[in-house]
């Protein structure tokens, strides 16, 4: 078994013993979200056991006395790299001011199940150069992130604590968002169904809440045979996931059915 310290990667505790998942959690109810394989994937690769610790309100020890009995050999004396994780903070954020920060707190339209996408967007579209969009919310918004850096924003996430998290967007150019062409992938939706009928998963996201449903996708993409398509129920046109779709090389179809119920034929292109 491996020597782990106070940076070792969750990922990499997970890695080597699969039964580290129960001990982590046993450590604190705040990481029972590790218990989703997606949000798993998500959080472990990023948070060490020193980071872990702050966002669970224990510390760096409780991790090495659950871990040590699972056969973890244990460096309590390697250095900190707290100095390293500030060194990747964006020279944006090192140099914020107070009167360049739009601030946009999306906790409460989440909570009470509305989508904040056009909120977001309109906040973004505003921008002006220099400017700083802090988000406030309760996950990092990794489909966001991965939409507006494709439009040339910056982006930075500060995770304040289990349910508070900060992100960070920033341009120094005026900000033209590029929306996907949705009506065009409509057409053609019957002659896909059909072509794929006998060759399709399906998922259903419509329960999920965010930013769950693209990383599903994604992962059941991921994991897609050769020459079939996915099927998705979705609630809306899920305009965060359509670029990172054409980045793989997957096409897709969309038939709008009605307020809350979209499906989408996606395949590889």
């Amino acid at each position: 078994m491996s020597t782990i310290n106070a940076n070792t990667k969750i990922s990499t505790l997970l890695k080597e013993n699969p039964d580290a998942l129960e001990a982590i959690i046993s450590i604190s109810s705040k990481f029972n979200k590790l218990r989703n394989p997606l949000l798993r994937k998500l959080m472990a690769s990023r948070t060490s056991i020193n980071m872990a610790s702050k966002v669970g309100g224990c510390s760096v020890n409780d991790f090495f006395k659950k871990l040590e009995p699972l056969g973890f050999t244990i460096d309590k004396d390697a250095a900190l790299e707290d100095s390293v994780e500030q060194k990747q903070v964006p020279f944006f954020v090192q140099n914020i001011h107070s009167a360049d920060i739009v601030e946009l707190d999306v906790r409460t339209l989440i909570e009470s199940g509305k989508d904040p996408l056009n909120l977001i967007m309109n906040s973004v579209k505003q921008l002006q150069p220099g400017q700083i969009l802090k988000l406030i919310n309760s996950f990092e918004p990794v489909p966001l992130i991965i939409l507006l850096e494709k439009q040339g924003l910056e982006s930075y996430s500060e995770t304040i604590n289990d349910d508070l998290v900060y992100t960070y967007f920033h341009t120094n150019k005026a900000t033209q968002f590029v929306e996907p062409d949705t009506d065009k992938a409509s057409e053609g939706w019957d002659e896909m169904l059909l072509k794929y009928t006998d060759k399709m998963q399906t998922i259903d996201v419509r329960h999920m809440e965010m930013p769950l449903p693209m990383l599903s996708i994604l992962d059941a993409l991921d994991n897609l045979p050769d020459g079939e398509a996915l099927y998705v129920l979705h609630k809306r046109i899920p305009v965060f996931l359509l670029p990172e779709l054409a980045d793989r090389k997957f096409d897709y179809r969309i038939k709008d059915i009605a307020d809350g119920e979209v499906y989408l034929l996606i395949f590889r292109a």
